[in-house]
């Protein structure tokens, strides 16, 4: 069994899965790799035998929101498929003075290989690069550390590339109707990744000439902003053909907005990839067609190339001996044609 210990015995449970196909095939428990074609939460990391024993060390956020929660269980899951690795979990927090602290504890405890997704990248950049000078390899998830001296490897998620394959996905849909109308519901304005899913989406429907967007409303990434913020559009905006919401929890809020105003005259694609989402998609009885990933997954992965690192492993598919020192996760769009493949990892 893996070895887990964490700070006030906090413990995260869930189904984990590699986000990168790249990963598939490289090191695994199980030579024999499971069936022709595995689940995603139980697909092997990779096909080679346990390595030298590896002590991670996992740094990752308070589990405020659905899919930073997911983030962890994949983390934590990932971990157990693999009897050589020890885990040492802080507990999760958004406060960047804590989070520093927790780090410490874990450079003191001399792991082999942290694994951070921290609170704030640019306020933790000097942590990561502690640790780095420390000779304890730093695998950057997600939020990225201002100086690439901070971290060996980043892997995290494509904002930009959300938008533009939510965007493509209406498009297509749309691509024959004259005049065709769009609005978006952003997550929260100031946030950098908001700006680049905003980027985008209208990058993406530039392709598009007849489809023009006619509104857009920020929300807080919360079912009460979503729906609130999404009947304000409603009330606004009369007609229109499809709608692209940033995130799937306000996009829970966004739904209950718009079954109150009893429209259905418009399809809707999510962000990110919950649960909810990928049942309602699955169910196709409302506006929800599709949602584009995010993936939580994208931590599953950074355990796994935590293991190869510590290890001093490449990491199958790649001709290199040696991890890739950025990893960016796909946004796929999940919509009724192949969510059962995605159901697994959708979060709560």
């Amino acid at each position: 069994m893996t070895k887990l210990t964490s700070r006030r015995g906090l413990l995260f449970g869930a189904a984990a899965v590699s986000a990168g196909a790249v990963l598939t095939g490289c090191t695994s428990n199980d030579p024999d790799g499971g069936d022709d074609k595995p689940a995603a939460d139980t697909q092997p990391a990779a096909d080679d035998k346990p390595g030298k024993p590896v002590t991670i060390g996992y740094a990752g956020p308070q589990a405020d929101h659905g899919w930073l929660n997911a983030v962890n269980e994949q983390a934590k899951k990932r971990a157990e498929k693999y009897s050589e690795i020890t885990m040492e979990i802080t507990e999760g927090s958004n406060d960047t003075a804590q989070q520093i602290g927790q780090i410490e504890t874990l450079i003191n405890k001399k792991v082999d290989v942290l694994v951070i997704l921290p609170a704030d990248g640019k306020a933790l950049t000097q942590i990561g690069l502690k640790a780095m000078r420390a000779g304890i390899p730093v695998i950057n998830l997600d939020r990225i550390f201002n100086s690439p001296q901070a971290y060996r490897c980043w892997v995290g998620g494509d904002n930009y590339g959300m938008g533009l394959n939510a965007a493509h996905y209406i498009g297509e849909k749309l691509k024959d109707k004259p005049n065709a109308k769009v609005i978006e519901l952003a997550g929260i304005d100031n946030l950098e990744l908001t700006q680049q899913r905003t980027q985008g989406f209208d990058d993406g429907l530039k392709n598009y000439p007849n489809i023009k967007k006619v509104a857009r409303q920020a929300a807080e990434f919360t079912v009460e902003s979503g729906q609130a913020k999404m009947a304000q559009l409603l009330q606004a905006q009369s007609d229109f053909d499809a709608l692209w919401n940033h995130d799937d929890d306000q996009g829970v809020g966004a739904l209950r907005a718009i079954e109150q105003a009893g429209r259905d005259d418009f399809l809707m694609v999510g962000g990110a990839g919950a649960l909810s989402a990928f049942e309602a998609i699955k169910a196709d009885r409302g506006v929800l067609k599709a949602t584009v990933l995010y993936p939580p997954t994208m931590a599953a992965s950074a355990i796994d190339l935590a293991r190869a690192l510590g290890q001093g492993k490449g990491i199958g598919g790649l001709a290199e001996f040696e991890i890739p020192s950025t990893v960016t996760c796909y946004s796929a769009v999940v919509d009724k044609d192949n969510v059962d493949q995605y159901m697994s990892t959708g979060f709560k």
